[in-house]
């Protein structure tokens, strides 16, 4: 059983005795906004330790402190093999409709080339393992489109290049401090940076005009010649989520 958020903030120094509320919305964990002499935390506690597709929590905070320390992310305050926290910053969290704004996709761009130049995390994504272990819980899964996301992975090339990937940029974790950093490392490590280019793709459905304008932001102008490899990727992604989102609702 996991402990409380008040056991936890009973043992660090200066949050004994924090106000705690609940956020909503989280997935695979609770988390707590949690605030003590003008200072705010996320806290996130986990009934058991974490296994791959996730990182350990440890190896988590090891990314997200790095990418912190390029103002990508918010910094780490305290981790073990069940608890995160990490420090609250006060932003504009991104909505879909960020997307349809040019110079906002400009900047997210920029964003993800100083992000993918990041060291390698020494982890591999290996969409092949995540597929099948969405698929064991996908019990209402319709068996035509689980074979047909299984072979899409499946034949999927190795990546033509690895780098230190977020792997889960769906607006949600994007957010303006004014500066853009990245929310919610759990499933980051390497990986082709295509896959984050499609992810943000293939998730919010853009139109033409908006990856022509992503692409060509993120390679100086010259996006087009890429299109084909984030095509393949977004397919890729696309039979992910629908693999996780049948084991969620299963």
């Amino acid at each position: 059983m996991s402990k409380s958020p008040q056991a936890v903030l009973a043992g660090l120094p200066g949050w004994e005795n924090a106000t705690v509320v609940e956020l909503a919305g989280g997935l695979s964990n609770r988390s707590w906004l949690v605030e003590a002499a003008k200072r705010k935390a996320v806290l996130k506690i986990d009934d058991q330790p974490r296994s791959a597709p996730y990182n350990s929590r440890k190896a988590e905070a090891q990314i997200q402190a790095r990418a912190a320390r390029e103002g990508l992310a918010n910094r780490v305050l305290y981790v073990t093999d069940t608890v995160y926290m990490t420090e609250y910053l006060e932003g504009t969290v991104w909505s879909p409709a960020d997307l349809d704004d040019d110079e906002k996709l400009g900047h997210l761009a920029a964003a993800l080339r100083r992000l993918h130049s990041l060291p390698l995390t020494g982890r591999v994504f290996d969409a092949r393992q995540a597929a099948r272990q969405y698929a064991k819980r996908s019990g209402d899964a319709d068996p035509e489109r689980l074979g047909h996301c299984m072979r899409v992975i499946d034949e999927m090339p190795a990546p033509h290049h690895l780098c230190c990937c977020h792997n889960d940029l769906v607006a949600g974790n994007i957010i303006a401090t004014p500066e853009l950093r990245f929310l919610d490392w759990e499933y980051a490590c390497d990986n082709d940076p295509f896959f984050d280019l499609a992810t943000v793709a293939a998730h919010h459905e853009l139109n033409e005009h908006q990856i022509e304008t992503l692409l060509d932001a993120y390679f100086d102008g010259k996006g087009a010649r890429w299109r084909q490899h984030l095509d393949r990727q977004a397919e890729a992604y696309s039979a992910l989520l629908y693999l996780w989102e049948r084991a969620r609702a299963d």
